[in-house]
């Protein structure tokens, strides 16, 4: 059972150094953790499908500006004649997904620390303006399928959600974990529901109350590395800021670990799903656009029940 006391700084730095995946998987590195999600492990997801019963976790195209949404995306309409009498309707989608807005999955080239990127890789000969060379998006481009499970903080605390007094601690993710008789296995899909549809209508957004954001403690990255996730999938993402002097505290698990992070999932739908059918665990299907050198891709990840 993970320690129930804040760790210092000295040791969420540990987390970050001291148990990295650097290494762990040779040639196929690019692609990270979600290595652990072998054949055997795609077929195990799908025989988790029982009803048929499927639930996105993408929030809609973020084109209204927000203070959690300063860059809005952007979605225009054209029309054309096709005589005789005929016509076709077509639009453009631009967006900079990245950010507390736009349902999306981080690569693993996307942030770093002072010790470089996943794998150690140098910022300055992975990065071009055409994209980067190294832990690309297109590394998942043949689609990512594995077994989903739902962490439900605002029913295992008895509130509408987590607040910025109370962030999400590792210790309460495990006693999640056992609350619903689940066993988190390597290659797994971890959505952690903080309730952010809830706060932010009390709120009037998750960032309405000044530069601070409630979300994941860095206690939490413990729970990623031991567990050996594949991927994150969270809606209020870590706290912000953290309380350590550190560039990255959750976020970290992507140049540490190799984990891909799924950011501003809408889980609240998830979770009414995975309460009504009286199970935490489903197939996840996510396919991120194969944009060659993308730091990330927008997506629309499906749960199947």
């Amino acid at each position: 059972m993970a320690e129930r006391q804040i760790p210092t700084k000295e040791e969420v730095e540990g987390y970050l150094r001291d148990h990295r995946n650097w290494g762990r998987w040779g040639d196929k590195a690019g692609a990270g953790a979600i290595n652990l999600i072998t054949a055997e492990k795609r077929l195990s997801a799908v025989a988790l499908v029982r009803t048929g019963r499927t639930v996105s976790l993408s929030r809609p195209l973020p084109v209204t500006p927000s203070a959690e949404n300063q860059r809005p995306a952007h979605h225009y309409m054209w029309t054309l004649d096709k005589p005789p009498g005929g016509g076709a309707a077509m639009d453009y989608y631009g967006m900079f997904y990245h950010g507390t807005a736009t349902t999306h999955i981080d690569a693993l080239c996307h942030v770093w620390n002072e010790d470089g990127m996943w794998e150690g890789r140098e910022p300055s000969e992975v990065l071009t303006f055409s994209g980067a060379r190294y832990g690309t998006i297109d590394e998942w481009s043949d689609g990512i399928l594995t077994r989903g499970v739902l962490l439900d903080v605002p029913k295992h605390r008895g509130e509408p959600y987590v607040t910025l007094e109370e962030p999400v601690h590792g210790w309460e993710l495990d006693d999640i974990v056992e609350e619903e008789g689940l066993r988190i296995e390597p290659g797994d899909a971890v959505m952690v529901y903080c309730g952010r549809e809830a706060y932010a209508l009390d709120h009037g957004g998750v960032w309405a109350g000044g530069p601070k954001r409630a979300g994941l403690h860095a206690s939490c990255l413990p729970f990623i590395r031991d567990n050996d996730l594949s991927i994150l999938g969270w809606d209020m993402l870590d706290e912000y800021p953290n309380e350590y002097d550190i560039p990255w505290t959750v976020h970290g698990a992507i140049f540490a670990y190799g984990t891909a992070l799924l950011d501003n999932a809408l889980l609240q739908p998830l979770a009414e799903a995975c309460a009504e059918q009286g199970r935490y665990e489903f197939m996840l299907s996510i396919n991120p656009l194969k944009v060659i050198g993308g730091t990330g891709s927008p997506v629309n990840p499906i749960a199947v029940f």
